[in-house]
């Protein structure tokens, strides 16, 4: 009796482990996103927060980062499920040098800090409030590329003259 209740346990706590946020972004923070933060003046706030890189500016002792939010998986990773999914914008800054070659747009990053303020930039004609974090932690994800698969065999399991004009000649209709 106790062992069917133990193999589901196990399966469950297998598969959570799976869903873990890397080492540097595991604690504790708050769940305001950057559209929230605006509304209410969050300001001191330790929070994770992730998306596609738009820019990245090296100033004179730091580099600032401005993204397009995305919700967190449950890896700390941005998801990519939606392009349409956004929780408005935001930036980031740490101390150093993040060279814009490697923290280029589009690239999926991961940020833990406090919130630090707020800046006002324009997008398009549109001024846009953006919530400034001073950045604790940055993880840069490694970029997901799309694989299409090919069957490594060309005339599949069944042999080489399943259909019209696939026989041994080669491929195509004749």
């Amino acid at each position: 009796m106790k062992i069917q209740l133990l193999l589901p346990l196990a399966a469950s706590l297998a598969l959570a482990a799976c869903a873990t946020a890397p080492k540097p972004l595991q604690g504790q923070f708050s769940v305001v996103t950057p559209r929230d933060s605006v509304a209410t003046q969050q300001v001191g706030t330790p929070v994770r927060w992730g998306g596609r890189i738009i820019e990245t500016t090296p100033g004179q002792g730091e580099t600032c980062f401005q993204l397009i939010s995305r919700p967190l998986n449950g890896s700390g990773r941005p998801s990519t499920t939606s392009s349409d999914a956004s929780d408005g914008r935001f930036i980031a800054c740490r101390a150093g040098f993040y060279d814009p070659a490697v923290f280029e747009p589009g690239r999926d990053v991961t940020f833990i800090g406090k919130i630090d303020g707020y800046q006002n930039t324009r997008i398009g004609e549109y001024d846009y409030r953006l919530p400034k974090i001073n950045a604790d932690v940055i993880y840069l994800w490694p970029e997901q590329r799309q694989v299409d698969v090919v069957p490594a065999y060309p005339y599949g399991p069944w042999g080489p003259a399943w259909g019209p004009g696939w026989g041994y000649r080669g491929w195509g209709w004749w």
